[in-house]
């Protein structure tokens, strides 16, 4: 349990996330413009009537938005909401054309009701995460204030792009159900799951550093032993991992420090300032009634029947948790490696291209990509999986490293070999393993006659060494070896060098 020594006491910290990501769709959630967001499109030129917020125009629901929302829901193990509705949330800010914003109200089910996500806990253990819903809404514009010196710009062509927001769940009726985020690795951990699922599914980027996954962070703290929970804050628009963790800290001890000075914490809207490590008051925390939240009455209300939810359920690949569970059980990987392995699908994909069903291929190859290849990264293309050379540089494909394993595994070529082959992979060799191989005479000596006849010029060649051996200094042994494979050019099977040296020496 993660807690922080204050002068009076100890304390704990109680976390909930409120987390949206930008759906991948062709078109806006509620226009026929462009959705595919990019900083580098110029500005106002994926730009519909309707998210210019024109006289007369009406919204027409994406029906493939609302099918990937019902597709990360599953991937949440949420209830799927036969029946929900739009509102218009009220605010008046430059970015929001229409003056509000269509979204799910919070007292209406959402179209992703309750879910949950395991993540690891700080003590090591497996820890559900339960979430209280997942909505659709539009998102804003995106201002600009740096372009003048004394005016801001409007770049609408974000707007109306879908957003899921993910709702964290505190259960306030059960102070024991601790069901819920309690230190920044857990919220760390809990948003690398939510990004996980995301891109697995194909529902969104869900890459913070270009802003298509962000969190509003709420902390609250409380003395260790009590029940209720106290006032919360809210710091907005987080997209670090690194600060939301150093946001959370920051502002937990914040809090602890007013409580123990007999001050009371104010539920405010945080500011998270990354250069000095701080937050500040952005201003009072609003509640829905400062939304004036009402029926959207151009959008009907949304019907989703069972046999829409099993169609999309079939289409839905293997999550990250299931492969990392199939790496452990099926082939005996590590946490670790299972781990890394499943970084992103690409990668799982790449991987078990290269295994391809061979149980005894999986720990090999396993260790190839973990040591050698995520080392070089401009080397592989997991993502495309192209193979050749791409601008100069030989591209290693599943089929190289799986043809690389199998080699050593057959005793063709020793682990020295492999790397060598490998590292001249890299350089932009042509062919394959084998042909590599052959070309550079790096084929392993697997003939006992001739390593036989190595052996015997070793032992006779080294007299001294022999009688040292003998009178059992036996770590000679590697003196012995190490001379039959330099007669041999190194091509010689290691394993057979052993096990014949052992038998002639005595």
């Amino acid at each position: 349990m993660f807690t922080i020594k204050g002068k009076t006491g100890t304390w704990e910290i109680v976390i909930g996330l409120e987390t949206h990501i930008e759906v991948l769709s062709n078109s806006k959630i509620f226009s026929g413009a462009s959705a595919d967001y990019n900083p580098s499109v110029a500005p106002n030129t994926q730009v519909s009537m309707v998210d210019a917020a024109m006289p007369g125009m009406l919204p027409v629901l994406n029906e493939y938005c609302v099918d990937q929302a019902i597709k990360f829901g599953l991937g949440i193990n949420a209830e799927i909401s036969h029946r929900s509705k739009f509102a218009r949330k009220q605010y008046f800010y430059p970015d929001l054309p229409q003056g509000y914003q269509i979204s799910q109200p919070a007292e209406e089910p959402p179209i992703v009701g309750r879910g949950w996500v395991e993540i690891m806990g700080d003590d090591g253990n497996p820890k559900k995460i339960l979430i209280e819903r997942a909505h659709m809404e539009q998102d804003a514009a995106k201002n600009k204030h740096d372009m003048h010196p004394t005016k801001s710009f409007v770049d609408l062509n974000r707007s109306g792009v879908m957003l899921l927001e993910i709702v964290t769940f505190l259960d306030t009726k059960n102070p024991e159900n601790n069901s819920y985020i309690t230190s920044p690795d857990e919220a760390e951990r809990y948003l690398r799951q939510i990004r996980e699922i995301a891109r697995a599914l194909g529902v969104s980027k869900a890459n913070m550093e270009e802003g298509s996954m962000r969190a509003d962070v709420n902390v609250s703290v409380r003395p260790v032993g009590e029940k209720t929970f106290r006032t919360r804050t809210e710091t907005k628009n987080m997209v670090s991992f690194k600060f939301i963790k150093a946001a959370i800290e920051y502002e937990a001890r914040r809090q602890i420090e007013i409580y123990e000075n007999g001050g009371t914490v104010s539920q405010d809207t945080m500011r998270y300032h990354p250069d000095d490590n701080i937050t500040t008051v952005m201003r009072s925390k609003e509640n829905a009634l400062d939304y004036r939240y009402f029926p959207d009455p151009d959008l009907l209300p949304l019907i989703i029947t069972d046999e829409r939810v099993e169609r999309i359920r079939k289409t839905m690949p293997e999550l990250p948790s299931a492969t990392r569970v199939r790496y452990i059980e099926k082939f005996g990987l590590s946490e670790y490696d299972a781990t890394r392995l499943t970084e992103t699908v690409d990668i799982s994909h790449w991987y078990d291209a290269a295994v391809d069903g061979k149980a005894e291929r999986a720990k090999p190859i396993a260790n190839w990509m973990i040591s050698e290849l995520f080392a070089h990264p401009e080397n592989y293309d997991i993502e495309n999986q192209k193979s050749g050379v791409v601008d100069g540089m030989r591209i290693i494909t599943p089929n190289d490293l799986a043809e690389l394993v199998d080699m050593i595994a057959s005793a063709e070529i020793n682990g020295k070999q492999a790397k060598e082959i490998f590292i001249k992979m890299l350089d932009g060799e042509s062919g394959t393993p084998h042909e590599i191989a052959d070309k550079f005479g790096m084929k392993q000596i697997t003939d006992t006659g001739a390593i036989e006849t190595a052996v015997d010029e070793v032992i006779k060649n080294n007299p001294a060494q022999v009688e040292q051996y003998k009178s059992g200094k036996t770590g000679l042994l590697g003196f012995f070896v190490g001379n039959v494979m330099k007669a041999t050019s190194g091509k010689a099977n290691p394993a057979v060098v052993n096990e014949m040296l052992t038998k002639k020496l005595g």
